[in-house]
C-alpha cells in the first residue's frame, strides 16, 4: 500500500472522522482510522459503532491495500505539517511510514481485517433534500435535545416524514422545538424515527455546503446520508417519541408581538443577576409594558421594561432565561410572537409571519 497526497486534501477528511471517534474506547482498534487504497481512490473510515463516517478522496494510488492507523496521531502529524505539504504514505509490514519533506514518522498499526463492521439492516426508505434546508432544520431544533436523560428517547431528535411533509422535534422535558417544512417530491413515506444526539451534532457539522443535495436512506433502526464524497451512518434510538400534540389543544391569552433584538438584549442584561443555576426571570405583562425582572441569593436585583401593545389580561409568569434567549436567537424575523397558555403551563415563541418554527417553553416557580 503506497500513495502520495496533499495535506490540504486529507486534513479536512481526518478532522471530520476523528470527531466521531470516542477518546476512551473499549476496543483499541476503534481509536484508529481505517485507510483503504483502491485503484484511483482513498477511503477513510471512522466509527464508534453508533456513528460511522466514510470519506472518499480521489487520488492516484501507487499500490492498493488497507490498514488502520491511530487516528489522533495521524491527524496531529498532518495538521502540524506545513501548508500544501506533500505526504507520502507507505505500508511496510505492520508499520506505516509517513514522509514529508524532511519529516519522517513511523506508526504502529492494526490490521484492517480486525476493524469492526458497522451493522445495518436494509434501508428501505429514501428521501432527497437540500443540504442547506436540512441543516437549518437541525440547527433550529438540536439545542433542545436532552443530554443523558433517563428517558432515553429525549436524547435525540424526532424526524417525522409524512409523504412530502418533514417535521423535526426536540425536547428535554422543559422546552420543545418544532420545525416543519416540505420536501420537493411526494415520497409516499409515513415514518417516525429518533436520531441520537451525537449523530445530530456530527451531521450538522458536516453539512457545510448549502447547495448540496442529500440522499437520506433509513429504516426503523438505521440512517445513512450520502453527500459529496461522504457517507454518514448512524444507529437510531429504538423507542416511541411521546405525543406532544395535546399542548396545542388549550386556551391561550392574546399573542404579544415584541421587537426581537430589544427583547433579546433586555433578557441578556436582566439574566446577569438571576440565580446562578436556575437562571430564573419573571415576566410581568400589561397593556403597554413587558417588565423583566430577576434576583439571586445575594439579594441582587435587575429590572428592565420593553414597550409593547397588548390587548389582553395582565400576565405574570417566570421562565429560565437561557431557554427564552435560545428560542429568540433562533428566530429570523424582526419580531417575536409570544403566546402564553391561560393555565400558565406553557409559552409559545414563534415568528409572526412564518409558522415553520415553533419553540415552546414550560414556566418555572420562583
Amino acid at each position: 500500500m503506497k500513495f502520495i497526497i496533499n495535506r490540504e486534501k486529507i486534513l479536512p477528511a481526518l478532522q471530520q472522522i476523528v470527531s466521531v471517534i470516542e477518546k476512551r474506547q473499549t476496543m483499541p482498534i476503534l481509536s484508529n482510522v481505517l485507510i483503504a487504497a483502491e485503484h484511483d481512490a482513498l477511503y477513510l473510515t471512522g466509527t464508534d459503532l453508533e456513528i460511522q463516517i466514510i470519506t472518499k478522496l480521489n487520488i492516484n494510488i501507487e499500490f492498493t491495500g488497507s490498514i488502520t492507523v491511530p487516528a489522533k496521531k495521524f491527524l496531529d502529524i498532518c495538521r502540524l505539517l506545513p501548508q500544501d505539504a506533500e505526504i507520502k504514505f507507505e505500508l511496510q509490514n505492520d508499520k506505516v511510514k509517513i514522509l514529508s519533506n524532511r519529516s519522517r514518522f513511523t506508526l504502529n498499526c492494526l490490521p484492517s481485517n480486525n476493524y469492526p463492521e458497522f451493522s445495518e439492516i436494509e434501508l428501505i426508505n429514501v428521501i432527497y433534500i437540500n443540504s442547506g434546508k436540512f441543516k437549518k432544520a437541525l440547527d433550529k431544533t438540536l439545542f433542545c435535545m436532552a443530554n443523558q436523560d433517563v428517558r432515553y428517547y429525549l436524547n435525540g431528535l424526532l424526524i417525522n416524514i409524512s409523504n412530502n411533509n418533514l417535521k423535526l422535534v426536540a425536547s428535554d422535558g422543559h422546552r420543545l422545538s418544532i420545525y416543519e417544512d416540505t420536501l420537493n417530491e411526494i415520497t409516499g413515506i409515513e415514518s417516525r424515527i429518533i436520531f441520537p444526539r451525537k449523530g445530530v451534532h456530527e451531521l450538522s457539522k458536516l453539512l457545510d455546503d448549502p447547495e448540496t443535495e442529500l440522499k437520506i436512506e433509513f429504516s426503523s433502526s438505521n440512517l445513512r446520508v450520502h453527500f459529496n464524497n461522504i457517507v454518514f451512518s448512524a444507529k437510531l434510538i429504538d423507542s416511541k417519541y411521546p405525543d406532544f400534540s395535546k399542548i396545542f389543544h388549550q386556551e391561550f391569552f392574546a399573542p404579544i408581538q415584541i421587537p426581537r433584538l430589544p427583547l433579546k438584549d433586555a433578557l441578556t442584561r436582566v439574566s446577569i443577576l438571576s440565580h446562578e443555576k436556575l437562571k430564573g426571570i419573571t415576566l410581568d405583562i400589561n397593556s403597554i409594558n413587558l417588565k423583566i425582572s430577576s434576583h439571586n441569593l445575594e439579594h441582587d436585583e435587575a429590572e428592565e421594561e420593553v414597550s409593547i401593545n397588548y390587548d389582553g389580561t395582565p400576565i405574570s409568569i417566570a421562565f429560565n432565561a437561557q431557554y427564552l434567549l435560545e428560542a429568540i436567537s433562533n428566530l429570523d424575523s424582526e419580531y417575536a410572537l409570544i403566546t402564553v397558555a391561560k393555565n400558565l403551563t406553557s409559552c409559545f415563541i414563534e415568528e409572526p409571519s412564518d409558522s415553520i418554527y415553533k419553540f415552546i417553553v414550560m414556566p418555572m416557580r420562583l
